[in-house]
């Protein structure tokens, strides 16, 4: 993982550069908690906008929560128009429909920084945090070749339509190419429980034999687990999920034949993206560009490094 500043540097660098005769307002969109990751994101915007609001006097914050994506595109508007917002952190709920009211939000001078799911049009965000999409497909094929090295049949559920899923499957398809692994079935679970649920109930209905499942997200992979053991199989020999959940985690800590690893995707990274816009808005700090974060598989071996028992995700 690359990192910048500390909190506390970057915290000083801000306070001291401040200006002492404006207030500057950030406005923070995000989707509500629809399921865990985003549960956990929401978690931490709010802990991030709390502590900084101590930090930065002179920064207000706006923190809005959207289940869906024209919620979503209104909260963006309200913030540009009743609250002349000179910062937007915004993780889209789907890219395509959040692309032109976040442009139009540049257009009118405001910082731009985007979590997460990228938009449709490259080159409106001033900062881009998110986890490294590409590597997170990567390191989930990776591991499927290594724990299939006589190749299988799988079935793959995918997340939201966004630029990040269409990102981590590229990198899955690219990581599995040559291995004798075949995807039979793929279809978007939306990163949601009750979703993958009937996705996978689906494929089990499709297919009589099914060696492994990429559900490519924790949520998605407990609904998967679910439909298996509803539908009495024993073909299926391992789910593997992704982001770190941790009654996850746990299992695979605990040596769970069915979720022997994992693939980290920090829900935190909103509390990044919030905290080096506020040093943005406060000092000549330079946090223009990418900043990503790197994904890591979580095996037995390392499992305990990720548990975090009194996380809420």
């Amino acid at each position: 993982m690359r990192t910048i500043l500390t909190g506390a540097a970057l915290a000083a660098l801000g306070t001291a550069a401040m200006a002492q005769d404006e207030t500057k307002v950030i406005g923070v969109s995000i989707p509500a908690a629809t399921h865990g990751w985003a549960g956990g994101m929401n978690f931490h915007a709010q802990a991030a906008v709390e502590r900084l609001e101590e930090v930065y006097p002179q920064l207000d914050f706006v923190l809005s929560t959207a289940s869906d994506p024209a919620q979503q595109v209104n909260d963006i508007e309200d913030m540009l128009a009743t609250r002349d917002i000179s910062a937007l952190v915004v993780l889209p709920f789907e890219s395509e429909p959040l692309t032109a009211p976040v442009q139009a939000v540049s257009e009118a001078g405001a910082w731009v920084t985007v979590v997460d799911r990228g938009l449709a049009v490259e080159g409106i965000d001033d900062l881009y945090v998110a986890g490294d999409n590409p590597g997170f497909g990567r390191v989930a094929g990776e591991y499927m070749a290594e724990k299939m090295p006589d190749g299988g049949n799988i079935v793959v559920l995918r997340g939201i339509p966004t630029t990040i899923d269409n990102e981590r499957v590229e990198g899955f398809q690219a990581a599995i190419e040559g291995s004798g692994i075949e995807i039979i079935g793929m279809e978007h679970g939306n990163w949601n429980r009750d979703e993958s649920f009937n996705v996978m109930q689906d494929f089990l209905s499709r297919h009589e034999q099914i060696d492994a499942v990429w559900a490519s997200d924790d949520d998605m992979a407990v609904g998967v687990l679910a439909a298996i053991d509803a539908a009495g199989r024993d073909d299926v020999q391992f789910v593997l999920g992704g982001a770190g959940m941790k009654e996850m985690v746990k299992r695979v800590m605990d040596g769970d034949a069915m979720i022997p690893a994992d693939v980290t995707y920090p829900p935190s990274m909103i509390a990044t993206a919030i905290e080096m816009t506020a040093v943005g808005m406060t000092s000549t700090t330079p946090v223009s560009g990418t900043f990503t974060i790197g994904s890591v598989l979580i095996t037995p071996e390392n499992a305990e490094q990720f548990y975090y028992p009194d996380s809420p995700f």
